[in-house]
């Protein structure tokens, strides 16, 4: 929980990265994996092996070998390349920024004139004139 003295926008908690020397290694060797996937992918569309069935399931195969390999590299790079920062922020209700302006967080009285407008603009926020 924050402390009642901050404002918004500043760093509540910050954990510095881990940075570790198998991790490095480790990204480097799935990077070097995905780069031989995406050679194979691209030889095999380049020599229509997708013309057959079989090829057709190799290349697929490959394709997702090519993102979960991605998913990976990603993956240990949050882990152990970015900190861990949270930031103090503004609490709102959940639709509150999509359907209420700031100057309108108060409401408006419904007045006869403009009546049509009042209720377009009720039912579609962001109706403009």
């Amino acid at each position: 929980m924050s402390s009642g003295n901050s404002s918004y926008g500043d760093i509540h908690r910050y954990e510095p990265a881990r940075e570790s020397t198998a991790a490095a290694i480790a990204i480097v060797l799935l990077t070097v994996i995905e780069v031989v996937f995406v050679a194979l992918f691209t030889y095999g569309l380049m020599s229509a092996w997708a013309s057959t069935e079989a090829g057709t399931l190799f290349v697929g195969a490959l394709l997702a070998l090519i993102f979960i390999d991605l998913a990976f590299i990603l993956l240990l790079y949050r882990k152990e390349f970015l900190p861990d920062v949270m930031i103090v922020k503004k609490r709102r209700r959940k639709w509150e920024d999509l359907y209420v302006r700031e100057e309108d967080k108060d409401g408006k009285s419904i007045d006869t004139g403009g009546l049509a407008d009042t209720l377009k603009r009720a039912v579609y926020p962001y109706y403009k004139k």
